[in-house]
């Protein structure tokens, strides 16, 4: 990997830490509104982008109150979810509805979150999967037109 992807993924993971941090509140319980979550979209413009998304949120995660859950299962649903959406790029062409199909990607794989809570604080499965897709959807959803928009200015797709 260049040096300049390197450096472009150390700084998306550092932007996902601190705005992990600026909402942990609301980022680590059954219903949450991760905003971190919107530079998902980033792998639409660029798969490399990847390595930046994965340590952003192992590093958030490491300060997570779930301890060794969130490291696990939040790390990998990332993971899981970028995989699907390598896949689903070959086939969805276009920003707006790849943006759109990581968005329902992202919210689909919370059961894999879902679990996670069940696992640590024995909440409802179905209940916590629904939650944490409502917010998933929201967060994701209103990162379209922003990440859209960034793009626009920063060229995120030929960095």
């Amino acid at each position: 990997m260049k040096m300049k992807w390197i450096t472009v993924n150390a700084i998306v993971a550092a932007l996902y830490v601190i705005l992990g941090f600026l909402v942990q509140p609301i980022a680590f319980s059954a219903i949450q509104f991760r905003i971190p979550e919107l530079f998902n979209h980033l792998i639409v413009f660029n798969k490399k982008y990847f390595w930046g998304i994965i340590l952003g949120v192992f590093i958030t995660n490491l300060f997570s109150p779930l301890g060794w859950y969130d490291l696990v299962f939040g790390v990998a649903q990332s993971a899981v979810s970028i995989a699907i959406m390598f896949v689903v790029m070959r086939y969805v062409k276009g920003t707006i509805p790849r943006m759109i199909a990581n968005t329902l990607v992202f919210s689909l794989t919370m059961f894999i979150i879902a679990y996670e809570l069940h696992l640590a604080f024995g909440l409802p499965f179905f209940l916590s999967w629904l939650t944490c897709a409502i917010g998933e959807v929201v967060v994701m959803g209103v990162g379209i037109p922003i990440m859209y928009a960034i793009n626009k200015r920063l060229k995120l797709d030929s960095i």
